[in-house]
């Protein structure tokens, strides 16, 4: 597995911030059962940046805590049983691995959620890490009934890993 992590921003996020990454990304595709080797990239970047992106891809002028983008495009959440009919668009030809997409996270949303939320900095990230990669994955919460599913995703993910409130 390959998890790039670039970390663009003078905001200090004073956290093994790496770890947590490198802990929840495999912990949630060994629970989606992704059957590939997958590679990810991780960047951290503060308010201003995140907002860029969010007003560029998604048309929404504000800062948010985490943005996904998904490289492949699911029939259902977490269906990887076509993506070897599109090797060539799904698969780095170098290393073989399965290219899930790209994760940008605000360190500035983490201290502030975390503080909001009353919990540590290291949860707020894992919780963020472990929502984005379902993103990957293919789940949304637009519907109610996706959100409930994706929180009960996440709360298992991280309880399994020890990121409980």
């Amino acid at each position: 597995m390959t998890i790039q992590i670039e970390y663009e921003t003078e905001k200090p996020l004073d956290i093994p911030y790496e770890q947590i990454v490198r802990d929840i990304i495999p912990a949630v595709l060994d629970y989606e059962k992704c059957p590939y080797e997958a590679e990810v990239n991780v960047l951290f970047t503060d308010n201003a940046a995140i907002r860029e992106m969010n007003r560029d891809y998604r048309q929404v002028d504000s800062p948010t805590d985490v943005l996904s983008f998904p490289m492949i495009e699911y029939e259902r959440e977490s269906d990887f049983s076509h993506v070897e009919d599109c090797v060539e668009d799904y698969f780095d030809p170098d290393t073989g691995e399965l290219i899930l997409g790209d994760i940008v996270v605000s360190v500035e949303k983490v201290a502030e959620q975390a503080s909001q939320y009353g919990h540590s900095q290291t949860r707020e990230l894992a919780f963020l890490i472990a929502h984005s990669m379902l993103h990957l994955c293919g789940y949304d919460h637009m519907e109610e009934e996706e959100r409930e599913v994706m929180e009960q995703k996440q709360r298992e993910i991280l309880s399994g890993k020890g990121y409980g409130r």
